[in-house]
């Protein structure tokens, strides 16, 4: 663990941003969280350690980045809104250890950016890319040490679920790693606020998948189409989803032991890999 030094000093932050013409925009899900304490929450969550670095994925005008600065070797920043790049370099100009990175975090390869050191990815990211953004970072090489990220409480909540409450969400992120929530967010500690409360999920990746994915693709490919139409029975959901006779399909969960009447939510990750593989032989018939 690094040497604990004392946070950068508050700023009055929706008035600097106003002050810079800059507002949040709807349209990408910015809601910046300017409360000290839970800044100081993330960070500690995170837990960098001597040498490692931090993927900020989402920074902003550099609220965060600037107290990772202090804990981690070196902190890439990435951040696809190039309204914020004038104001990051003047707001982060007093520390050595930043690189703002302009750009998509889906178009960027994360081992690349943090150029194979040992790593932690910390983010406040939107609802609506919150699977691509796990699934992006949990299969990256070299895989991150720890992922810290700020969702909506009901994300989070999605996030941690076990069978009987699964969704998509939950399948991609724990076949990859554990996740847990250690904080609760109120909507007042972020400009602007949002309707809803947030949450600090931390995901410890696992060295290896939770379980046997065979090919990752055509997995992620069974398990949404299982997700698809959640409310039908997993033998009508998946052949719909996938396009396949649905006596095909009964046929394939029966060798997988699982009944066809049961629902997506309720298959837990082992289930949902004996179901990929008794369905994979039969996927070049999907097209």
């Amino acid at each position: 663990m690094s040497v604990w030094m004392p946070p950068p000093p508050p700023m009055p932050w929706p008035r600097y941003l106003k002050a810079h013409g800059l507002y949040p925009r709807k349209e990408l899900g910015q809601h910046f969280l300017i409360e000290e304490s839970f800044l100081a929450r993330i960070v500690e969550a995170a837990e960098l350690e001597a040498g490692e670095w931090a993927l900020e994925i989402g920074a902003g005008p550099g609220i965060l980045t600037r107290h990772l600065a202090l804990r981690a070797a070196h902190v890439v920043a990435v951040e696809v809104d190039t309204r914020f790049l004038p104001l990051l370099q003047e707001i982060l100009a007093p520390y050595s250890n930043i690189t703002v990175i302009p750009g998509d975090i889906l178009a960027l390869d994360p081992g690349a950016l943090v150029q194979g050191h040992p790593y932690r990815v910390i983010g406040n990211i939107p609802y609506y890319i919150t699977s691509a953004i796990l699934r992006h970072v949990m299969e990256a090489s070299p895989r991150p040490r720890r992922v810290v990220l700020t969702v909506q409480h009901e994300v989070a909540r999605r996030i941690t679920a076990g069978p009987g409450a699964m969704s998509l969400l939950a399948v991609s992120v724990q076949v990859y790693g554990r996740p847990r929530v250690v904080a609760r967010i109120p909507a007042g500690a972020f400009w602007p606020r949002p309707k809803v409360d947030s949450a600090v999920v931390v995901i410890d990746p696992y060295e290896r998948p939770a379980v046997d994915l065979g090919d990752p693709d055509w997995f992620f490919e069974v398990v949404r189409a299982g997700f698809q139409q959640r409310r039908k029975q997993l033998h009508n959901a998946l052949s719909h989803g996938l396009g396949l006779p649905d006596p095909v399909v009964r046929e394939a969960l029966t060798r997988a032991g699982i009944d066809p009447a049961r629902r997506a939510e309720t298959l837990s990750l082992e289930e949902w890999a004996a179901l990929s593989a008794a369905l994979r032989p039969l996927r070049h018939a999907t097209g």
